[in-house]
């Protein structure tokens, strides 16, 4: 299941409690630019800000964008989870698995930057890992149960069902690419206050990782800090990306006791 994700390279990084204010500064406020994370730590110079901010990428726990002339950077809280998932609900009470909700914002952050950006890299094909992401024999695996279903075309409807055929979430077909990427509207339905609050965009972008894997990088953005829907896929989505891994890796779904 770690395939690609260097504990070691995790635990370097998490160290640091340098490293762990930046962690924290972008868990308060994601997509800051390197700048406005010069002022977390306002004891360094540039370059030894950017000497860290490497080292957290290389890691895997940050991962950037390009806005325009600037660099967001982002918190990927995915290698936190995987390696929970395999050291510490082990030996820890399976609630714990919440501890995988790193991401709290707290202010409003420039409706230029996406809100969450969670990136890894997984031993499969392009072929393979968008079957698992719009097959619904396989999202049942993985997706908190739910079956998947559309047509795929631009404009087409989606629904994750659950198993008594009630809707957890809908939504459409933004744009398409196979095996590309895939861009929705994703409007959750399993809770009405969540509901409430409207659809969100996301987008599932696939790239090819040298030989045998490729990086996967799943991006939400459109709706308000501090709303439910943005608790709840801080977590949902760590839970959902890295279980896609374990089953694409493995061929087995994650204990259901490890989820968030």
């Amino acid at each position: 299941m770690l395939a690609d994700v260097d504990p070691d390279a995790v635990f370097k990084a998490l160290a640091d409690p340098q490293r762990r204010r930046l962690l924290d500064s972008l868990a308060d406020e994601d997509g800051q630019t390197l700048l406005r994370l010069e002022t977390r730590l306002p004891h360094l110079t540039r370059f030894g800000v950017m000497r860290h901010l490497r080292i957290l990428e290389a890691a895997g726990l940050v991962v950037t964008q390009r806005v325009g002339r600037e660099k967001h950077h982002y918190l990927n809280p995915v290698p936190i989870r995987l390696i929970h998932d395999r050291w510490i609900s082990r030996y820890a009470d399976r609630t714990l698995g919440t501890m995988a909700a790193l991401k709290r914002h707290l202010e409003e952050v420039p409706m230029t930057a996406p809100k969450h950006v969670y990136s890894i890299v997984i031993r499969t094909t392009p072929d393979a890992l968008w079957r698992a992401i719009t097959d619904g024999d396989e999202t049942v695996r993985y997706y908190y149960g739910t079956r998947v279903r559309s047509d795929w075309t631009p404009g087409a409807t989606i629904t994750y069902a659950y198993a008594d055929g009630s809707t957890a979430a809908d939504g459409e077909v933004l744009a398409i690419d196979e095996p590309r990427s895939l861009t929705m509207a994703f409007h959750a339905r399993w809770d009405d206050e969540i509901a409430a609050e409207g659809p969100v965009r996301m987008t599932w972008a696939i790239e090819a990782h040298g030989e045998g894997a490729c990086q996967l990088t799943v991006t939400t953005e459109g709706f308000a800090a501090g709303s439910r829907i943005e608790s709840e896929f801080s977590g949902g989505i760590v839970h959902i990306v890295s279980g896609l891994k374990t089953l694409l890796e493995t061929g087995q779904p994650m204990l259901a006791g490890a989820q968030g």
